[in-house]
Order: C-alpha cells, then structure tokens, then sequence
C-alpha cells in the first residue's frame, strides 16, 4: 500500500476539523490524552472513544464510533493492531475521511479495507509529531 506524501497529510491536517480518538485514557500520563489534549489546543473537536469512560478531560466519551453523532474526518487509533480492524470497519461505517494509527500500530488487512472504501490510510505515524513537522512551523 502507497503511504501518503508529506503534502497529502497536510492537506488532511489543514482541512480536517473532528478527530475521533479510538483509545483515548483519562490518564494525563498516557500519550492518547496528551495527544487528544494537543489536537483541542490546536483547534480540532476532538472526540474521545473508550467504552470505559463516560467522560475524558471533561469531553464525553463515547462507546464506539458508531455512537457518536458527529460527522468524523479522522479516526486515531490508539489500540493495538489486532483490535484495528473492527475499528476500520466502524470507520468506514461512519464515512470518516481518513484512518491514522498511530505509531507502532500496523494493520495491513485494515489498512486494505480503509483504503478499498475510499478512505485515507495513515499508518504507523504520530498525528502530533506530523502536526508540528508539517503545520506549526
């Protein structure tokens, strides 16, 4: 599968306005909530998904993609690679745009799927780390 060019990730960082936290912690400690926290900072509605929270920082936090009411442009994934695709498929269900999993996770039959349904595949990459490398310069 082709990875998206620097340029390509900037456009869906520019234009993307909700991110979908699949993973997300009410532990500050955890890089899923310094990261959600981060993505707020810088302007994004920011949804947290984690069936073992009602509410994150605050944010209500709901139980699956499928639960949220919102249309999603990214969904980050904060989950190991073998509970990836399930997470795809919800993605896809919803018509988000794009599917981030963030550093060390790799999932290439999800990766497939996302991809297949017209959907934006980053993968094995920090959304934060790229906001600063491509955006806040």
């Amino acid at each position: 599968m082709k990875s998206l060019s620097d340029n390509e990730i900037r456009r869906i960082l520019e234009e993307s306005k909700t991110i979908a936290i699949v993973g997300a912690s009410a532990k500050p400690d955890r890089d899923s909530y310094m990261i959600m926290q981060f993505l707020q900072q810088h302007g994004y509605n920011v949804i947290p998904v984690n069936p073992a929270y009602k509410e994150i920082a605050g944010l209500k936090c709901y139980s699956g993609l499928r639960d949220i009411p919102e249309k999603i442009d990214i969904v980050d994934i904060f989950r190991k690679q073998e509970d990836v695709l399930p997470i795809v498929d919800d993605a896809i269900a919803v018509n988000a745009k794009t599917v981030w999993m963030q550093l060390g996770v790799v999932n290439e039959d999800a990766a497939r799927a996302a991809s297949r349904a017209g959907i934006n595949v980053i993968m094995n990459r920090c959304i934060k780390i790229d906001f600063i490398r491509l955006i806040s310069r």
